[in-house]
């Protein structure tokens, strides 16, 4: 399995490749060789900041004599005007790095933004909130350091690192009991210690679970409020507790106060708008 170093790398050389292609023709036409320069990267929205380490791999990849200056690093506060980062090096060096620098940082910022936002909705509690497999292929090892530097944690990173027996797990297992023994038989097979996850969709199927055990985690999916807060009592901290579907920043809190230990939010990447901010020459 490759590293995040790796997959970061055959990110960043695969995204050149598409950009640049066999060559930057409009910056090799007008800029000497040789013309050296300085451009910095201005905020122009309020929001956190994500993405400068990844910046900076992008930069000396492309060009490891590029100059980076961090002034604001990852999970910073920034507001309209503010000035993250100057790079120095060559002018064809700034052209050629912009675009995917400015396309990674945008949308990881958006996405930190997004995250905090629901991280102070659940002040006071002890939920967390968690981000989901929803996420711009390529990018997923981005985006969920991202959820992480605006506060929240990564459920799973793919499907290699937990068990997670969702609906249709269940349903082609041909039942709740089936799927989980299925699953300590075939953990046992392999040798693998993972923790185990189970969505339950009403009160029946919560009641199998309970009374069968063998997981970690009981996803409550979409749930009413009120029948949260019943499963939770009846749970009555055996298991952890999620709740997931169709929750938004408006309904976060309520979910919360009914004690659940995760909420699960799509959103968090697949919804996100890229903060705004832009590399000019200074």
């Amino acid at each position: 399995m490759l590293s995040v170093n790796e997959l970061e790398d055959r990110l960043i050389d695969l995204a050149f490749a598409e950009d640049i292609g066999d060559g930057d023709h409009t910056t090799l036409c007008c800029i000497p060789e040789d013309a050296m320069g300085q451009s910095h990267l201005l905020i122009k929205e309020d929001g956190i900041l994500a993405g400068v380490e990844v910046a900076k791999k992008v930069f000396s990849r492309f060009d490891p004599d590029m100059k980076v200056e961090v002034l604001m690093g990852d999970g910073s506060r920034v507001k309209k005007g503010d000035i993250a980062m100057v790079v120095s090096g060559k002018v064809r060096s700034l052209l050629q790095t912009e675009r995917l620098m400015l396309n990674i940082m945008q949308r990881m910022s958006g996405i930190a933004t997004m995250t905090d936002r629901y991280v102070e909705r659940l002040k006071g509690t002890h939920t967390r909130v968690l981000d989901t497999r929803k996420t711009t292929p390529g990018m997923r090892m981005l985006e969920k350091q991202a959820v992480k530097i605006g506060g929240g944690v990564n459920h799973r990173i793919g499907l290699f690192d937990m068990i997670l027996l969702k609906d249709n797990h269940v349903d082609f297992a041909g039942g709740i009991v089936n799927a989980i023994d299925r699953c300590h038989k075939y953990l046992d097979e392999k040798g693998l210690k993972l923790k185990i996850e189970i969505e339950v969709r009403n009160f029946d199927e919560l009641s199998q679970v309970l009374e069968h055990g063998g997981v970690d985690r009981i996803m409550l999916d979409n749930f009413s409020v009120a029948d949260t807060k019943k499963a939770v009592d009846i749970i009555g901290g055996r298991f952890e507790t999620e709740s997931s579907g169709g929750i938004t920043i408006d309904t976060i809190r309520d979910y919360a106060e009914q004690g659940v230990d995760f909420v699960s939010v799509g959103a968090l990447t697949h919804s996100v708008k890229g903060l705004d901010m832009s590399f000019k020459a200074c």
